[in-house]
Parts: structure tokens; sequence; C-alpha cells
């Protein structure tokens, strides 16, 4: 069964978001912070190397996608057509 550009792009932005949700807490660690003083929220990290962690998304969710277009495509994750029955 062929995939369309639209699928595989749909693919890719869920695996991006998924991958995106995993990653976005590593490196984080409050024992290192003190308590802010200025009413700043207490869970709000010092350094969240969004930069990083964007980078690190797009990397891991291409992998991660390259796996998921690999199993459509032999057959073991097949996709349901959802187009209308033709009248």
């Amino acid at each position: 069964m062929p995939v369309g550009l639209f699928t595989m792009v749909a693919i890719y932005l869920v695996c991006w978001w998924v991958v995106l949700f995993t990653v976005l807490p590593l490196g984080m660690n409050q024992r290192d912070q003190e308590q802010p003083t200025d009413g700043a929220q207490w869970g709000a990290p010092v350094q969240p190397n969004l930069k990083k962690k964007f980078l690190t998304t797009t990397w891991v969710s291409a992998v991660v996608w390259l796996v998921v277009m690999v199993l459509v495509w032999i057959g073991w994750m097949p996709l349901p057509d959802l187009a209308p029955p033709a009248v």
C-alpha cells in the first residue's frame, strides 16, 4: 500500500511531538536551584536549553519516523484505508 506525502508528514509530526515531550525533562533538576524570591515559578528551569532539545528531538524523531515507515512498508504496521468507498 503506497503511503502519501501528507500521511508521511503527519506521522513525522506525531513522532516529533511525542519525542519532544520525552526529551523536555531530560537534564532538569531542582537540587542546584535556589528558591526564587522574585515571584518566578519554582519549577521553571534556569537554563532550559531549548535549542539543543529541539535539535535532539528533530534527529531522534527522524529515526523513529524511519523505523515506523519501514514497519508500514513491510506490512507489520498497516495503515487503515480511510478513503470513502467508491460509488
